[in-house]
């Protein structure tokens, strides 16, 4: 399981969410056979979104990032419950680019910077609140950063990173997002400033401590706390029952095709991988014609994703 963090500061001026989702990652990694850059992009989005909904209130609340810059990954989804827990996918998991002259993985040659971070609120009445931002740079870090301040009019600080080893498996993953709260001066700005930037990117952290260390760090000097802990990890809250409300919106002449055609209907969850499969003779499928519910041979399958 991975871990969320928070802390304040002694005088309440800055606060800071810190997050170490490592297995998470490493699952979502496993599930969609994603390619290192693709790792990282998705791991990092993984990471904003977990701490961003583990702010949410209350516990039916969700909240869902969208990026797609216009790069070869094309669209990253995320959702997060209310704890924290989350799920995601990208629409293109085997995208291959060369390093970076520094040697890093080139995030934001994968993700692009012609397009739009949102985020979607889903507080479990009314519609769900939405906010967008053109991404800065695609490294996703920064995108959230300026998400922060043009949509929430919060100044944040805010660092994400994957550590993807040379077989391919997530050896760190995590980040955080410090804040400076109402009454927060230039003196306290600039010293959260100096602070992240001692502090060091959020890999190198977490490999050289824990979670909590990290959170204490980037707000040393500042005397900070930790007030709150969870555990978190990959989650999908996928089930046969979801899987039927999404049938019941397509006609019966359309599953009676389908049925026709291949004997029964397969519909793949996007974020688990899970797959449910339902049959003329289930009954559990909405009302049926009764061309439908005919004995049927040479079943093939139909791939329909969540």
């Amino acid at each position: 399981m991975g871990k969320i963090v928070r802390a304040l500061s002694a005088d309440g001026l800055v606060k800071i969410t810190a997050v170490d989702l490592t297995d998470a990652v490493e699952r979502a990694r496993t599930i969609h056979r994603t390619l290192p850059v693709v790792t990282a992009a998705l791991g990092r989005a993984m990471c904003a979104a977990s701490m961003m909904g583990n702010a949410l209130k209350s516990e039916g609340d969700s909240l869902t990032v969208r990026i797609n810059g216009g790069g070869p990954v094309g669209t990253i989804l995320v959702v997060s419950d209310s704890r924290g827990n989350v799920r995601g996918y990208a629409q293109n998991p085997a995208v291959e680019l060369p390093l970076r002259p520094d040697g890093k993985l080139d995030v934001g040659g994968a993700v692009g910077r012609d397009g739009m971070l949102t985020v979607i609120r889903d507080l479990g009445f009314g519609e769900p609140v939405s906010g967008s931002v053109e991404l800065v740079s695609g490294e996703i870090a920064e995108d959230f950063a300026r998400y922060f301040v043009e949509s929430d009019q919060v100044p944040t600080a805010c660092a994400l990173g994957v550590l993807v080893d040379r077989d391919q498996h997530v050896l760190r993953a995590g980040g955080y997002i410090a804040q400076l709260m109402p009454g927060a001066g230039e003196e306290t700005a600039a010293g959260l400033e100096a602070s992240v930037r001692k502090a060091g990117p959020a890999t190198s952290q977490l490999t050289a401590g824990s979670v909590e260390d990290m959170a204490l760090r980037v707000l040393e000097g500042f005397d900070p706390t930790i007030v709150e802990t969870d555990e978190v990890g990959y989650r999908c809250d996928c089930s046969r029952e979801r899987v039927l409300t999404a049938l019941s919106g397509v006609t019966a002449q359309e599953l009676s095709k389908m049925l026709e055609e291949d004997g029964k209907i397969e519909v793949r969850c996007r974020f688990c991988d899970r797959v449910y499969t339902f049959t003329a003779g289930d009954g559990d499928l909405p009302p049926l014609t009764e061309k439908m519910k005919k004995p049927l041979d040479k079943p093939l399958p139909i791939w329909y994703y969540l």
